[in-house]
Order: structure tokens, then sequence, then C-alpha cells
């Protein structure tokens, strides 16, 4: 049995770590072979995700401000940095020609946004913790990649890199945050590892759906 909050970290991310090819359309951008259009998608999907976990995010540190301060602690950083993001996206949308006016949101890229609700409305705010943490390593990698090959291969700038680099950057704060929290569940034990594990599979379940639907778009 995992006795530290730092060792369940460790060993939940790698337990939830995402199959290397369950995602078909990141190596396509890396490649410089994704279309614009898709980029574009992705932008849009994303003016839609990244208000909805702010949203939640808020909500779950409203929640857990009495009986959970270390989690509320890092869900109100998570709710601060995707503001931040929001307002980076703007360029990225921008530099693909992304038409919101026009567009329909894919059902398979808002399942994770609406999971995340669920999450923010039922979970114990230690379990999300953990599961949040897990599934960010992932996305974190994944924002590296494309924020490589925007510039690489696409010729995007920096202002219109900046939401995959502002994700792509390590957080020592958060990262902090994170420990704070699980240890704190851990010690009062408000932290049930198996619900925090079948969270996290979910959201990296839907983390693949928001990707394998993108790499469907024309």
């Amino acid at each position: 049995m995992t006795h530290t909050a730092r060792d369940l970290l460790t060993t939940t991310t790698a337990t939830l770590a995402p199959d290397p090819n369950a995602n078909p359309l990141v190596p396509r951008i890396a490649a410089g072979t994704a279309p614009r259009a898709t980029l574009a998608a992705l932008a849009l999907e994303q003016t839609w995700v990244i208000p909805a976990d702010r949203r939640a995010f808020e909500f779950l540190a409203e929640r857990s401000a009495v009986t959970d301060p270390e989690a509320a602690a890092f869900f109100t950083t998570l709710a601060q940095g995707e503001a931040l993001a929001g307002e980076r996206l703007t360029a990225f949308a921008r530099a693909c020609g992304a038409d919101e006016a026009s567009y329909e949101p894919l059902p398979g890229c808002q399942a994770y946004p609406a999971y995340v609700a669920w999450l923010a409305l039922n979970a114990s705010p230690p379990d999300v913790v953990l599961a949040l943490t897990a599934n960010f390593s992932a996305w974190g990698g994944y924002c590296a990649t494309i924020a490589t090959a925007l510039r690489d291969h696409y010729g995007f700038t920096d202002e219109a890199c900046a939401f995959f680099d502002f994700f792509a950057e390590p957080s020592p704060d958060l990262d902090r945050l994170a420990t704070a929290a699980v240890q704190a569940g851990l010690d009062t034990g408000r932290l049930d590892e198996m619900s925090a594990c079948r969270y996290g599979r979910l959201l990296q379940t839907y983390e693949a759906m928001f990707w394998n639907a993108l790499s469907a778009t024309p």
C-alpha cells in the first residue's frame, strides 16, 4: 500500500499513462500532415473546454474550502490557469482562421469537460486532485509536441503557440499543491485510491475520445 502522496501520484500517473497509439492526431501535427482545418477545429473545441473546466474548478474550490482546504488551493490555482490559457487561446484560433460562428462542437470532444463537471458535482475533492494530476501529465506532453510542430511545420508565431506553451511548461507550484492535497486526503482518510484511479481512467478515456474525434474531422 502506498503511504506518501508523492509515491501515490507517481504510481497513479504511471498506471494511467495512455497507450502511445491512443492519440492519432498529435503525431500528424508533429509531422506537419494535419490540415489547418483540423487545427482550427482543435482551437474551437478548446473555446468550449477551457471555460467549462474553469467553472468546474471554481466550483470544486468552493465545495472543498471547508473540508479540504489543500484541495481548494489546488483547484483555485487550476481555475486561474484556465483563465490565463483562455486569453492565449484567441491568438491560436486566429492563426488557424477558425470561424466560431459556424462551428458545431463535436460530442467526442466535449465528453471530457462534461465529465470534469460531473466530478465537480459528485466526487471527493482529494480523489479529483489525484485523478486530474495523473491526466495532466499526458496533456502537457501533447501540448509540448504541438507547440514545437506549429512553429516548425506551420509557421505559427510565439503568440499563436502560447496556449500550448502554457500547458507544456512544468508547474512546480501546482505540483506542490497537488502533493499537499493528496497527502491531506490520505491523512484524513478522505482519499479513496480506487475511486481516484477509476476517475483518472475515465478522464484518460475521454481525452482519447477528444483526439480521435478531432482526427476524424475533414
